[in-house]
């Protein structure tokens, strides 16, 4: 079983006291006080002061209230269990903190030879909690000196709870990458390979390369896959010690080999492509994405065509007319009148017609007209729907509905109807990691609007606000529609900002636009930003900006090509940041760089890309890194009549950063000195937790922060649920005609976070229905993929006795399911037994008549004794040249001793009777099959190629229509609680039925398939499955 620890961001009390003000709901202070200076010389919009001063006055219980929370909250976590697992930790940490002075003498080579000698320790008998306090010790010294950065201890702790097999829960910006190390490098030591697992292409290479470097230097191979990899590729990185991957690509490479039609097209690390793997952000796949499945299946080619067809009748009912809406669950009702237009419009009597069914195509139009908004959760981009992770923002290009819902999309927007995928989810353990620095964010209460309208409008002045006083701020929205509406406002009083979402336009610049977001006057607008991962460092990222600045001093000197930029590009906020002042030594270097470009260039004839020319710059400023400056220096002066461009670039970017770093922690220190981040929700999520993760930007690693919710009674949550919001209507109206003032304070923050867990609970009701039904699938698709990597991984000798194992058990079923132990074999159904043996077997087992049979079985108590390795029954055919060889009668005693102790008969007078027929029939058909193949006279490759092409396509044909099946199920036995029914007992008893029935189906067709081919091979070249 593969150990599955993960990273995540959750933010809840961590096991260290904590600091004042961490929690909002003990807010009580006058929120006409922003964590800023206040500034003489700017002045704030007359409204804006207006409302600031009518909003809740402080209570004098207030302080008090605040510091007995802390003090309570602080016994509580004394007393918890994690706060008792995260002190045993620390003997750990004490053992590697020993270990410390002992590797920082050791040369470079000596630390890397490190690698070999654990290996051989574990090769010895020695187990990894053996050498886990060394080999963190080592990761830590190799880490500091590659990268610059060593562990904190608590990041020590990071790297054993994920060694421990449980999720890391660790704060924003406590350096979850860096924590990683540790774990991967232990279980690397095994040989047996380990995943880091990463959201996205971007950050897997990111984290490969920079991570990577301690892996290298420690003597580990490091593997990395990306979109767009040949197969030859992928099975090449997934060979390496640790392989960099996102969960998307590792997921359907994992799918992909088991739909692999032999093992040439395999590219994981089988029989065993999971020993260790560590997942980023694992919160939001076992959570978030966990009540959403998706279905590996594909839609048959005229259903295609319904999709279109369905989407224009959407089009014409009338919701509250013709169909009626549940938000909360997502579902639609067709009214009588609404059934009648349809029915109408599609010329059809009956939608729920079994040979033309309607119904679902049409439900489906409804649900993508109703529920699927463009921009929303999903965008079109190069004519696809692709879905948007409303938690994260991001796009999810592998990512589908399931349920035709997709393809319902699709033809809403008049695109090419595409297939379905799939992927799951799974539990682990969570060990809260506290954080090194105290927290010292200022969480502000959260702020109540009557109308959407207030709350936008709300928000723009507390952007402008910050903005006047040059906090950056950070507005999380949870739409690309919603951050681009807040853009629009900020347009409107020429503020400038940047904007973050799920368009291409913005997209490519992710990185460059979280390095800016903590700045001094930087304003970014994001959708989610839970899981972006890069910190928002106040005053800036060094190392992006000293990039920035390379690439503005040498693209245009590397290519003719002109960077594209953003239509809005005035908007961004460059003009109001400080300007970084680049040293003289950094002016000519970069002046010396790019005449070198420029020569390079006219002189060879080379004419790079903006993508090439963009990537030289990367993989130079890679070099930089791994690269001592010495050496950088050696290769310029050792190559200078060759023109060495890229250590120059290296040596450029070097003394660049220099310049950035002076820049970024001068301007950090001011933005410290203003409060830090201002974070601001424009609305509350459905669950705490992700609204925790966006407050979780600001107040990184003990930096100075802020954070402020606002909510209206118009915000999805509130309408999806149905919620009764008629009570804070009341409320505002009795305080205030103004429905667009903001109301605040205890009471409403309850009821509001009340709603919330309410909708929480709700959805954990669904994840925890849709783990409980996947249980039941998952023991059959184990059970499948073991079955189909054993007959693709297996040796020829396997695959046949798959086929003899698959025969006798058709035989066997056939048997029982015509006779009677009870009765005497005149009363059994010969005839029809017979009848089934001839339509699977073909012209093998033809000659065997009812009335010979019959008087086979009424002679044999005649029979004194039997021989097992050359039965056959009295007066019937021989099995040809019966078993040779020592392996086939050794297998032919196996099935004897199966046949003789299974339980597939009942009890009677007869039952020794029907355990020689089926020994008998057995026998007969296995050695009637491989006669057939020896007159064939193909040869035993050939012969062993088709036997593995038939196992494997019928088990993929029966096991896709068994996946539709149990999904059909899964839907149909929610009915059944009508007639107190329990649905999950349901779903398993019928359930397992339904798996039983598929096994016997696919062995049945297996052996019809081989049976019929090799008894005419010439008339059947290709084997075809229905």
């Amino acid at each position: 079983m593969a150990t599955v620890p993960a990273l995540t961001q959750l933010h809840t009390v961590s096991s260290k006291p904590p600091p004042p003000q961490q929690y909002p709901l003990h807010f009580l202070k006058p929120t006409s006080s922003f964590p800023c200076p206040a500034s003489p010389s700017r002045s704030l919009p007359s409204s804006y002061n207006l409302r600031r001063r009518r909003l809740t006055p402080v209570s004098a219980v207030a302080s008090v209230k605040e510091n007995n929370g802390r003090v309570v909250r602080t016994w509580r976590d004394f007393a918890s269990l994690n706060y008792w697992v995260v002190r045993d930790y620390y003997r750990l940490v004490d053992a590697v903190n020993s270990h410390e002075p002992h590797m920082q003498r050791l040369t470079d080579d000596q630390l890397a030879a490190k690698t070999l000698e654990f290996r051989q320790r574990l090769g010895q008998g020695e187990t990894l909690a053996d050498i886990q306090s060394e080999a963190f010790a080592v990761v830590r010294e190799a880490a500091k000196r590659k990268l610059g950065m060593r562990h904190f201890d608590v990041q020590i702790i990071g790297g054993a709870v994920l060694h421990d097999g449980s999720i890391a829960e660790m704060k924003t910006g406590e350096g979850k990458t860096l924590v990683s190390t540790l774990a991967a490098y232990l279980n690397a030591l095994t040989g047996e390979g380990v995943h880091v697992v990463t959201v996205n292409d971007y950050l897997a290479q990111r984290d490969a390369e920079w991570m990577g470097r301690v892996h290298r230097f420690l003597g580990l191979s490091v593997g990395l896959i990306q979109k767009g990899m040949k197969s030859a590729e992928r099975r090449r990185n997934y060979q390496c010690d640790i392989t960099y991957t996102n969960n998307s690509e590792l997921g359907f490479d994992y799918l992909r080999d088991n739909l692999a039609g032999n093992s040439e097209h395999l590219v994981m690390r089988w029989p065993k492509p999971f020993h260790f793997a560590i997942v980023d952000e694992v919160d939001s796949v076992l959570i978030d994405e966990g009540r959403n499945p998706l279905l590996i299946s594909g839609e048959a080619s005229e259903d295609a065509a319904r999709y279109p067809v369905a989407a224009k009748v959407a089009d014409l009912l009338i919701q509250g007319v013709h169909y009626k809406v549940e938000l909360k669950d997502n579902s639609v009702e067709l009214t009588e009148e609404g059934i009648e237009l349809a029915e109408l419009a599609l010329e059809t009597n009956d939608l729920w017609d079994e040979k033309d069914p309607w119904a679902r195509f049409v439900m489906n139009a409804l649900k993508a007209k109703e529920f699927y908004r463009r921009d929303v959760q999903y965008i079109v981009r190069n004519g696809k729907a692709l879905i948007i992770n409303e938690l994260t923002g991001r796009v999810e290009e592998k990512r589908r509905w399931s349920e035709g819902i997709h393809q319902a999309v699709e033809a809403k927007e008049g695109l090419k109807i595409q297939e379905k995928e799939f992927l799951k989810m799974f539990h682990v353990p969570v060990v809260e990691v506290p954080t090194n620095l105290p927290n010292i964010r200022k969480d502000l209460p959260i702020q109540a609007f009557a109308t959407a309208r207030g709350k936008w409008q709300f928000a723009r002045e507390e952007v402008e606000y910050m903005f006047r006083h040059g906090r950056p701020v950070l507005v999380g929205t949870t739409s690309v529609k919603n951050s681009e509406h807040l853009s629009d406002l900020l347009k409107e009083w020429k503020i400038p900002h940047n904007v973050l979402n799920a368009r291409p336009k913005y997209a490519a610049r992710e990185a460059e636009i979280v390095a800016q977001a903590g700045r001094k006057y930087a304003v970014t607008i994001s959708t989610n930003m839970a899981g972006r991962g890069t910190d928002i460092i106040l005053g800036g990222n060094p190392k992006m900006l000293a990039k920035e600045i390379v690439e503005d001093s040498l693209l245009s000197f590397l290519t003719q090509e002109v960077p594209e930029l953003e239509a809005d590009r005035e908007m961004l906020p460059e003009k109001v940041l400080s300007k970084i002042k680049v040293g003289p030594s950094s002016l000519a270097l970069l002046a010396k760089t790019a005449l070198m470009a420029k020569y390079v260039r006219k002189s060879e004839g080379k004419y790079w890309t903006l993508k090439e020319a963009r990537s030289i710059i990367s993989e130079s400023v890679e070099i930089s890194q791994s690269t001592d400056i010495k050496e950088l220096q050696r290769l310029v002066n050792e190559q200078a009549e060759m023109y060495p461009l890229g250590p120059t670039i290296a040596i450029a970017y070097l003394e660049v950063l220099k310049d950035c770093e002076v820049h970024c922690f001068n301007e950090g220190a001011e933005v410290k000195r203003l409060g830090g981040l201002h974070v601001i929700g424009t609305s509350l999520h459905e669950s705490r937790r992700i609204d925790n993760q966006l407050r979780g930007r600001a107040g990184r690693q003990g930096d100075p922060g802020s954070t402020r919710f606002m909510v209206s009674l118009q915000d999805e949550m509130f309408q999806k649920f149905n919620f009764d919001t008629e009570w804070a209507v009341r409320l505002i109206s009795k305080i205030t005609n103004d429905e667009d003032i903001p109301i605040e304070g205890d009471a409403i923050v309850k009821q509001l976070l009340a709603l919330q867990i309410n909708a929480e609970k709700y959805f954990f009701g669904i994840r925890k229905s849709l783990v409980e039904f996947d249980e039941v699938l998952e023991v059959q698709r184990k059970h499948v993929y073991d079955l189909r990597q054993l007959m693709l991984m297996g040796d020829s000798e396997s695959c046949s006795q798959h086929i003899y194992q698959y025969m006798q058990a058709v035989v066997d079923e056939i048997v029982i399911a015509n006779v009677n132990p009870a009765k005497h074999p005149s009363t059994w159904s010969l005839n029809k037994l017979l009848e089934e043996l001839v339509s699977i077997s073909g012209k093998l087992l033809d000659g065997i008549t009812e009335e010979a049979l019959l008087d086979s079985l009424t002679h044999l108590d005649d029979m004194n004794s039997v021989d097992i390795n050359n039965f056959n029954l009295p007066n019937l055919p021989k099995p040809p040249n019966t078993f040779r060889g020592i392996h086939m009668k050794s297998a032919s005693l196996k099935s004897w001793l199966v046949i003789c102790s299974d339980d597939m008969a009942k009890n009677g007078r007869y039952r020794p009777a029907i355990s020689l027929l089926r020994k008998y029939l057995g026998d007969l058909l296995i050695a009637s099959y491989l006669d057939a193949i020896q007159e064939s006279g193909y040869d035993d490759a050939y012969v062993k190629e088709i036997e593995r092409a038939v196992l494997v396509k019928t088990l993929d044909c029966f096991w896709r229509d068994h996946l539709v099946n149990m999904n059909r199920l899964s839907s149909a036995v929610n009915v059944r609680s009508f007639g107190h029914r329990n649905p999950l007992e349901e779903y398993k008893i019928d359930g397992c039925r339904f798996f039983i029935s598929m096994l016997s189906a696919t062995r049945r067709l297996t052996v019809e398939s081989l049976t019929r081919y090799w008894s005419s091979p010439l008339e059947t070249q290709e084997i075809y499955i229905s």
